[in-house]
């Protein structure tokens, strides 16, 4: 008995603490409580005098609401076109990726762990945003806006799930449908 609780201790914790799942549905409301996020402005143990003041006293814009819809990043994909019309065939599977690989980190219209995507090509180039999702360590490397981001989330780094470009294509086909 003491072994199937170890177990079931250890299956948790894995659970917790890998980043590739979404919500458990059996966490109680206490346990959401404890499970804060402490990049969510709407966090309520944040205040004002948590803010940095270089944070407050500027109007820059931070890196998450910038447009640059010139850089392609740094990257396997130089070149990509997108249809107007949404494949949906293409976002059935980017939402099934999506679902196993990015909500513990993202939400499609709030800051999370890491940025919203909903609309971000009015913000960003497909071929970065490719390049983001298939080669994150080398975009916070070498790209500066990755750079920026990973500044503005406070160091939290976007997971490398070495990806296909496929793969990350339905991604952004499913992003796109937010």
């Amino acid at each position: 008995m003491k072994n199937y609780f170890k177990l079931g201790l250890l299956v948790l914790a894995v659970s917790l603490y890998s980043c590739g799942g979404g919500e458990a549905e059996t966490e109680t409301k206490e346990e959401e409580s404890a499970l804060v996020n402490p990049n969510n402005p709407n966090n309520p143990n944040n205040s004002a005098a948590d803010k940095p003041a270089e944070e407050e006293a500027t109007d820059e814009v931070l890196p998450s609401q910038r447009i640059d819809l010139v850089n392609k990043g740094v990257g396997p994909v130089k070149s990509v076109t997108i249809d107007e019309a949404i494949d949906e065939e293409m976002a059935a599977k980017g939402k099934t990726l999506y679902d196993q690989q990015c909500t513990a980190c993202h939400k499609p219209d709030e800051r999370f762990v890491g940025p919203p995507q909903k609309d971000i090509l009015e913000r960003r180039t497909p071929e970065w945003v490719l390049n983001m999702i298939i080669n994150p360590d080398v975009m916070v490397k070498e790209d500066p806006l990755a750079k920026a981001l990973f500044e503005e989330y406070k160091g939290a780094a976007m997971t490398n799930y070495n990806l296909s470009e496929e793969d990350a294509r339905a991604i952004l086909e499913y992003i796109r449908t937010f």
